[in-house]
């Protein structure tokens, strides 16, 4: 099997929602994930966060069946407590860029991990981290 991805918010949320601007490429990127036999890591901090925009911006329903597909086909992980402070540190060393803390983290988690990121945010060139294109 080929090396994972740890994906960020954006496809995560694009890929069900028909009206995000990202959704046909999030479907597509999917397909050639599978096809790759890419394993999809999310850590748990991204799945809040893509959980709470599904709930708001979808609904209940969406909301419910959009996390147990995302739960039953993925792999969760939860971030180290040194992943936080490296992450922090990150954010503080680019104090010019607005990078969330969700982002550091992710990015924190990838390099750790020897990850490449799902995403479809330029934070994370600036954060030096791979991402999947």
């Amino acid at each position: 099997m080929s090396r994972p991805l740890v994906a960020d918010t954006g496809p995560l949320y694009a890929a069900v929602d028909p009206g995000d601007q990202f959704h046909t490429r999030a479907q597509r990127e999917l397909n050639q994930i599978q096809r790759q036999g890419r394993e999809v890591i999310v850590t748990f901090s991204t799945l809040l966060e893509a959980y709470t925009l599904v709930l708001y911006r979808l609904g209940n329903s969406s909301a419910s069946r959009w996390l147990s597909e995302i739960t039953a086909g993925t792999a969760l992980i939860n971030p180290e407590p040194d992943d936080y402070w490296e992450a922090q540190a990150r954010v503080l060393s680019l104090a010019d860029q607005a990078i969330t803390l969700f982002d550091a983290t992710v990015a924190t988690i990838a390099i750790r991990i020897k990850a490449e990121v799902w995403t479809y945010d330029h934070h994370f060139d600036v954060l030096s981290v791979p991402v999947w294109r």
